[in-house]
């Protein structure tokens, strides 16, 4: 059964109509060729890798920008020709690129680095490291709170407390609150 699938292509009729007008593959080739392409790729767990493929543009056509997160990479090239011995009113030609690619959470925007070269611009994104897990040590109930300072920052204004004085007045820990005595000082 799967031999019978046939893969759609949805520029089959509009293909075959072309061929009965003029005969060739025309628009085969443009349609193939001259739209930029991007690749995007992780190396590793390490960086985000976006290439653009521009060919036709240089480094001054070419805008990268951060956007709420995202990625936003445009392009656009435009030539003016002016030739006097013909009539033309105006003859220009332009070209842009436009791409948006949303980055992880983890992408290091301040670290991004784009490199242009025999028209591929390539952006690399690093990634920031995750944070390491930490091991918590658990201590039983006879020596978390029987240190026998009970009474430390009590209001009575005495400094016998391991925190006394470094709390401002009316802050969580005054006389009006009960203490707790957490970390065994």
């Amino acid at each position: 059964m799967a031999r019978n699938i046939v893969r759609y292509n949805p520029f089959a009729e509009l293909d075959a109509l072309q061929r009965q007008f003029f005969g060739d593959d025309f628009f085969t080739a443009v349609r193939g060729s001259n739209i930029p392409t991007t690749d995007v790729y992780m190396e590793g767990d390490r960086r985000l890798v976006v290439e653009a493929h521009l060919p036709n543009f240089g480094p001054d056509d070419i805008n990268i920008d951060l956007d709420e997160g995202a990625l936003v990479i445009q392009a656009e090239k435009r030539e003016h020709e002016e030739d006097k011995s013909k009539k033309y009113m105006v003859r220009e030609s332009s070209s842009s690129f436009y791409r948006r690619i949303m980055l992880p959470e983890r992408a290091d925007q301040g670290s991004i680095d784009a490199h242009f070269e025999n028209g591929v611009l390539k952006v690399t994104v690093p990634f920031k490291e995750l944070p390491t897990t930490r091991k918590i040590s658990i201590t039983t109930g006879g020596s978390a709170g029987s240190s026998g300072s009970t009474d430390a920052g009590q209001g009575t204004g005495g400094s016998s407390g391991a925190n006394a004085g470094s709390m401002p007045a009316g802050a969580p820990g005054d006389a009006d609150e009960p203490q707790s005595n957490m970390g065994g000082a």
